[in-house]
């Protein structure tokens, strides 16, 4: 999406990972607070009065989700529509009239006429980016494709707004790195020739529906965009919720100021599914600090024995020893972290007939 010639970026503060870890995160829990749930198709049925006079700005993020503000020409505006409206609306007010259900994505798989729905806080990247153009816009940075790459963009938001509008609308899009085009390799149709691509860049952008936000709840109308965009899976995140509380009810631990083990897991991929393969209760505490010693594992114990958890780091130890993760090998000697296991079976019956033993 290439900025007009004619239009003018005002100059931005860059945005920082620094700036993004406390300031941008800190009216979550005023909106958690005030949360009310949102009507998908109220919202879509007043809509529609105002379709032809929205508001849309664009913005990408990257897959650190940092976010950054685009500009475009006059030509592109009568194409937000199709692309970002259109169709969600469609299947909205037909999904009215033909008995279309909104369920918790955590309590049900998808299933036809039913429209999943999250509390956005549980989908932790997602709150990052719409904080920041909640309440942060100001600071985001111009995209510029020599500076930020346009191949190094995950996803885009279209923030919808009218003044009849309660609040703006946020619609999330998956950028497929198959539908982006850098100019030295691609090239054009014209009049009947195949030419040179004379762009920076191109993209395209789909216009299926993917993911809505609408105050403070998130429409999931595909899960595996949900899944790709901001690794959210609820149903491995409901498991490791689980094994948590297993974990915490028949383990010691203490944790450094502000840390809990949730808070911890939330969001972090490699340790969600890493809990679903732990059983809490196959080990108790004393083994797994013996283990730990004698493997020469670094995993602390305060006073009164029970495990310090001081940061991600010590729960990723902690996590690989109750799934028994580390070996010593008695060949070499050798200590190992084990990244996948399968547990050898001694032979069938079968087996041994059939090797004559």
């Amino acid at each position: 999406m290439m900025a007009d010639e004619n239009d003018t970026p005002q100059p931005t503060a860059a945005l920082t990972k620094q700036d993004s870890v406390g300031d941008v995160l800190a009216p979550q829990a005023l909106e958690d607070a005030n949360y009310v749930e949102t009507d998908v198709f109220a919202w879509a049925n007043n809509l529609v009065q105002y379709k032809d006079e929205l508001k849309v700005d664009i913005f990408f993020f990257n897959k650190n989700f940092v976010v950054y503000k685009t500009t475009r020409s006059k030509e592109l505006e009568k194409q937000m529509e199709p692309i970002f409206v259109d169709e969600l609306l469609e299947y909205v007010l037909e999904g009215s009239a033909n008995g279309l259900i909104v369920r918790g994505f955590e309590d049900a798989e998808a299933e036809k006429n039913v429209l999943q729905r999250t509390r956005l806080k549980n989908v932790e990247k997602a709150v990052e980016v719409i904080n920041w153009l909640k309440h942060q816009a100001h600071e985001i940075e111009t995209f510029d494709d020599e500076e930020h790459d346009i191949k190094r963009m995950k996803g885009v938001v279209a923030r919808i707004s009218h003044d009849g509008l309660k609040q703006p609308a946020y619609i999330i899009k998956a950028m497929q790195q198959s539908q982006i085009i850098r100019g030295k390799a691609g090239w054009m149709i014209r009049e009947g020739k195949l030419v040179p691509f004379d762009a920076d860049a191109a993209l395209r952008i789909t216009p299926d529906n993917q993911l809505l936000v609408l105050e403070g709840d998130m429409y999931v109308f595909s899960q595996p965009k949900l899944k790709s965009l901001f690794g959210y899976d609820a149903k491995e995140t409901s498991i490791a919720e689980a094994k948590v509380r297993e974990i915490e009810e028949n383990f010691r631990l203490s944790y450094a100021e502000g840390l809990t083990m949730q808070n911890i897991v939330k969001g972090n991929r490699g340790l969600i599914k890493k809990l679903q393969q732990v059983e809490p209760l196959s080990v108790t505490q004393t083994q797994i600090v013996d283990q730990a010693e004698e493997l020469d594992v670094n995993l602390m114990t305060d006073d009164s024995g029970a495990i310090i958890i001081m940061d991600e780091k010590d729960m990723v130890t902690f996590v690989n020893l109750l799934n028994d993760d580390y070996m010593e090998s008695p060949m070499t000697g050798l200590r190992y972290e084990i990244k996948a296991k399968r547990i050898l079976k001694p032979p069938s019956d079968d087996d041994l007939l059939a090797r004559g033993i």
